[in-house]
């Protein structure tokens, strides 16, 4: 998909609801939505229902205050990806799950989960998925603090 296609496809999809695309930007070919976390679920529908029929990955970057949700879809029918993403405050860490949406979220946001402590709200089987159950924290959070872990030093 061109640039000028995937512009096009991204005006319609906020003509259809202006409220669910706050901002959108093409960066490097590649398309990035960027929505309210409370609209996340709806927004993930409406791209669906566009096309992008596959859920390439789920992650999260910890930015101190807020983890920035990364969603990366597919569309085989328009030869398109596009990246969602949504802030998720650290003092409130949850977003709606759509597995629901697309099934292939089960694992994925497991892995957020695990590893950040993001909780997905209406997930069918919220658990560690890569660390044992009785494992305390979530290591990839900047604060996450273990006495065996050896610190990069500052120089590099």
């Amino acid at each position: 998909m061109t640039h000028d296609e995937m512009t096009a496809l991204l005006e319609r999809i906020a003509a259809h609801n202006p409220v669910l695309f706050p901002l959108f930007s093409l960066e490097f070919g590649d398309a990035v939505v960027g929505v309210e976390r409370g609209e996340l679920l709806a927004t993930c529908r409406d791209l669906f229902d566009a096309g992008f029929d596959r859920l390439g990955m789920v992650t999260a970057v910890d930015r101190g205050e807020v983890f920035v949700l990364v969603y990366r879809l597919h569309s085989r029918s328009l030869s398109a990806a596009i990246f969602v993403k949504t802030q998720v405050p650290r003092h409130d860490p949850w977003v709606d799950t759509v597995v629901d949406v697309w099934p292939a979220a089960l694992w994925q946001e497991r892995e957020v989960f695990d590893l950040f402590g993001v909780e997905f709200q209406g997930h069918p089987d919220l658990r560690r998925i890569l660390l044992p159950e009785d494992f305390v924290g979530h290591p990839l959070r900047k604060d996450y603090d273990d006495p065996r872990m050896i610190r990069r030093p500052d120089y590099i």
